[in-house]
């Protein structure tokens, strides 16, 4: 398996973890989510990058890692929404003062599907 492929496989644990765990019968996780997709976004970024032949960052910030990807291919400047919406999910649900409702979970799910 190359690092391109491990990238990738992570990307979509993350994705598959988020649409699991933010399933309405039981116990909705939309904090979780959300971080989930945003992790999900950051690694296929990272994967695009590392296609690119280039050592992504160590960072979790979609739009410092989109500005990079977009060197390379300036048609993924259509994602910046995406990442913006994204972005903050990093932290924002990871500690108690904020908790994500499940349209916002939804949304960010959505902003993964293709």
């Amino acid at each position: 398996m190359t690092l391109l492929d491990e990238w990738i496989e992570k990307a979509e644990g993350d994705y598959k973890t988020a649409v699991i765990i933010n399933r309405p019968r039981k116990e909705p996780q939309h904090d979780a989510a959300c971080y989930h997709c945003q992790q999900s976004a950051e690694k296929y970024l990272k994967a695009f990058l590392i296609l690119q032949g280039v050592t992504p960052k160590h960072t979790h910030d979609l739009e410092d890692l989109l500005t990079e990807c977009t060197r390379y291919d300036a048609s993924l400047t259509v994602l910046l929404p995406l990442v913006r919406f994204l972005k903050p999910f990093s932290v924002q649900f990871r500690y108690p003062g904020d908790t994500a409702t499940a349209t916002l979970a939804k949304g960010a799910l959505d902003a993964l599907r293709p």
